[in-house]
């Protein structure tokens, strides 16, 4: 049996996720009735992808950022985090059909699939790899060039659908009844942001088939402004294309307008990390800061400052610094409230103490931090900006983490998460906090944690993989770093960690296909190299462990372990001259007096024709 879905992965019909939002829009009805718990389990995903169910479904487990008002929403997501929605939602697939559906084969047909967002695309292209052999799922790709789909394994065929619906409505309709249409829409939608959402694509193409463009600008902008909030930073700059030439020849007199699409291209170009064009928009917008007022230079400051100290390569803390004393001017002398005064002056404190931690002066950006907790705390009511007032506890904790100061780092992390309970971010760092002081328990814990407030993301896993593996739990280790590689496969950490975990229940092959599986990913990984050789010497193959002793050898020459170890191979293969160079270079790095003995003692016997049975040193 196979059932087939249709869906159009075209940005200007559906917007960042066309042809995801079509998937689930046909599969929820289903979904509701025989598995309604996930839609609980994997609401903050869905509301993403289909705006609509905001009116009826629940995010579970929100957080300030999640909550905060527009004027408090000094956090956006870093881009990253958008990808673990289609994690999600791929688990959510995986989860449905394979309770309801698991003998079906699915064929999912992606109209216009060139012409996807980015996480468009991503979705289609991980369900794939992740799950298309597990779900029995294939995927047809109509696209102009068969390349993108043969590059991760779909169906590529020309275009699936007919004409799309803007060239059906440029041949068929007169651009005042489309402009009419547009009117129709704008009026029902309101000023519902939940239906703007929904509605975007469509308002934009009326508008353009209308030949409006001042009413397009303004639903471009909307764009711009709202998925960069989203964290979807290279879709709000889709829509942010263009804008301030619009800005300038449709509403030249609104300055305002003009100067927030600076302020959001800015972000969006920041959340991409395209730095360089986000640095020229900012120094071209400096020099206009005469001409404005001067409240609307604040956030320019401080945009400014973080390009050059925290993301230019390399970063340059005395322009950031520079840049932040003049935005804290501009703070104290603009025409704005007290409160509002108070939070800016230490929003942009807590800048210098960013910097001053990159400079290594520790001390100082604490009190910069806790100075500005308590102001906000003096001045403000204790439901304004609570927000960052998490995150100066939330830079504390990193600032004590910096300088090992794990008991501290506890405390404020735990404060940080008392006023956000639900940033699963804290409980993966306060639980590597606990891994590194051996609280083993309180580790797994608020891993575990972390995981279920979020949709999956790798490092947590892998951190999980780690504290089970040091608390004995081999096969929960396993279980783990292998959900880590299911996510991202490129990383090396988990292959090495699941390697380990296999090496103790003794499944040798396993763990040489992991520390294999870690070396393709990154080659000047030695230890990786010097394990395998142990498990190769072990089933005595001895040209393969020499080969890997070799690779780790060249990339670590002072490690004194490697040279004994292929010392005992090179004995084993009859080569003891060689043998002997080894040892001798192993005892002029040794500094301890027992290891040079031992190692004396191995050169000794290596020299003479006596043979005698020796084993490689532990596993690096």
């Amino acid at each position: 049996m196979t059932r087939c879905w249709v869906v159009s992965c075209d940005f200007d019909l559906g917007g960042p996720w066309a042809g995801v939002n079509d998937l689930f829009s046909q599969l929820l009805p289903e979904i509701e009735i025989k598995r309604p718990d996930l839609l609980a389990r994997h609401s903050f995903e869905l509301v993403h992808v289909c705006p609509q169910l905001r009116h009826s479904l629940t995010v579970t487990n929100p957080t300030l950022t999640d909550v905060a008002e527009d004027d408090e929403k000094v956090r956006n997501y870093a881009a990253d985090r958008a990808f673990r929605i289609v994690h999600g939602l791929i688990d959510l697939l995986d989860s449905w059909k394979t309770s309801y559906d698991c003998g079906t084969e699915w064929i999912i047909a992606c109209d216009a699939f060139d012409l996807g967002g980015p996480l468009s695309q991503y979705f289609f292209k991980e369900l794939i790899r992740r799950r298309s052999k597990k779900l029995a799922i294939r995927l047809i790709a109509a696209v102009k060039q068969g390349a993108i789909a043969s590059s991760f394994g779909a169906v590529a065929v020309e275009r699936l659908l007919g004409p799309d619906l803007a060239e059906e409505g440029q041949a068929e309709i007169a651009p005042e009844e489309v402009a009419k249409l547009a009117n129709e829409l704008v009026e029902r939608v309101g000023d519902d942001r939940i239906e703007m959402q929904v509605h975007l694509p469509e308002l934009i193409r009326l508008w353009k088939l209308a030949g409006i463009p001042e009413r397009l600008f303004r639903w471009k902008y909307f764009g711009l402004a709202f998925y960069s909030k989203l964290g979807l930073y290279a879709d709000s700059l889709r829509y942010g294309e263009g804008l301030l030439e619009m800005a300038a020849k449709y509403e030249p007199d609104n300055s305002r307008l003009r100067w927030w699409i600076i302020i959001k291209l800015l972000n969006a170009q920041t959340g991409v990390m395209d730095i360089d064009n986000a640095i020229a928009l900012s120094e071209a917008a400096l020099k206009e800061t005469e001409h404005v007022p001067l409240a609307w230079g604040i956030h320019l400051y401080y945009m400014a400052a973080m390009l050059h100290a925290r993301y230019k390569t390399p970063r340059d803390l005395a322009k950031g610094e520079e840049l932040l004393n003049l935005g804290l001017d501009v703070i104290f002398k603009a025409d704005i409230s007290e409160e509002e005064r108070h939070f800016r002056a230490v929003f942009n404190r807590n800048g210098v103490a960013m910097i001053r931690s990159f400079q290594g002066r520790f001390q100082e950006a604490l009190e910069l931090c806790q100075r500005g907790f308590n102001e906000l705390d003096t001045h403000l009511s204790v439901d304004r900006h609570r927000l960052h007032r998490s995150i100066l506890l939330y830079n504390i904790a990193q600032v004590y983490v910096a300088t090992n100061s794990h008991v501290d780092a506890i405390k404020y992390f735990t404060a940080a998460m008392e006023m956000d309970p639900n940033y699963s971010e804290y409980y993966n760092e306060r639980g590597s906090v606990f891994l590194q002081m051996g609280e083993l328990e309180k580790a797994y814990e608020d891993y575990l944690k972390a995981i279920d407030l979020s949709p999956p993301y790798f490092e947590v896993f892998t951190n999980l993989g780690q504290c089970c593996r040091r608390m004995g739990k081999m096969q929960e280790a396993i279980e783990a770093y292998s959900r880590a590689i299911d996510l991202e496969p490129s990383q090396s950490l988990a292959f090495i960690g699941r390697a380990k975990a296999y090496e103790e229940l003794g499944h040798a092959e396993a763990a040489i296909g992991d520390y294999t599986g870690a070396l393709s990913h990154d080659g000047s990984l030695w230890d990786a190299f010097a394990s395998r050789a142990v498990l190769h010497y072990e089933k005595r193959d001895l040209s393969a462990s020499l080969s890997d002793l070799d690779s780790a050898i060249s990339l670590n020459p002072g490690m004194p372990d490697l040279l004994r170890n292929r010392s005992v191979v090179l004995v084993d293969l009859g080569r003891r001259q060689d043998a002997a160079r080894d040892l001798q270079s192993a005892l002029m790095l040794s500094p301890s007096q027992a290891d040079r003995l031992a190692l004396q003692e191995m050169l000794e016997s290596a020299l003479t024709s006596e043979t005698k049975e020796q084993s490689l040193a532990g596993r690096a």
